[in-house]
């Protein structure tokens, strides 16, 4: 597989709305296996598509729990709110302040293309909320309040 680069946020790829995945090949497989590479490479706990180029509504989390790997996801439902930091690959050496929903129910694909559900909450649920936001081109420093550089 491959580690690619992942764009940072001056690209204006990160602002365009990913397409939807209206089959699943063995390139959308590759296409997993790599972001799931290259995040682990990266030592992330989230990637999406639209990170390295591709514009395509794809998302590869692992928050310590196992990989998971969804096409088309969607979040569901939403309850409660919470306020933390939040970083991204795109943004290196940037934290800020995100409040977000505190639990979610996401809904997509898997790689077999069976659509799967997902009850997240805490960090799974603001790394959900986080990636799907990048599908749409938006980035956490939009949401953020008390944006920081690290020394």
């Amino acid at each position: 597989m491959a580690v690619y680069r992942i764009l940072t946020y001056e690209d204006p790829l990160l602002r365009q709305r990913a397409k939807e995945i209206t089959k699943i090949t063995p390139n959308i497989h590759k296409l997993l296996k790599n972001m799931a590479e290259t995040m682990y490479e990266a030592k992330g706990v989230g990637l999406a598509a639209p990170q390295i180029g591709v514009l395509k509504r794809a998302i590869v989390i692992d928050v310590g729990d196992g990989l998971i790997q969804l096409i088309n996801p969607v979040i569901v439902s939403a309850e409660g709110e919470e306020t933390d930091f939040e970083g991204c690959l795109s943004i290196p050496g940037v934290t800020g302040e995100v409040t977000r929903a505190a639990r979610v129910v996401v809904r997509g694909l898997n790689p077999s293309g069976k659509e799967v559900e997902y009850h997240g909450e805490g960090l799974l649920a603001r790394a959900f909320q986080h990636e799907i936001d990048h599908l749409d081109g938006i980035l956490f420093i939009d949401r953020a309040k008390n944006i920081r550089r690290k020394k």
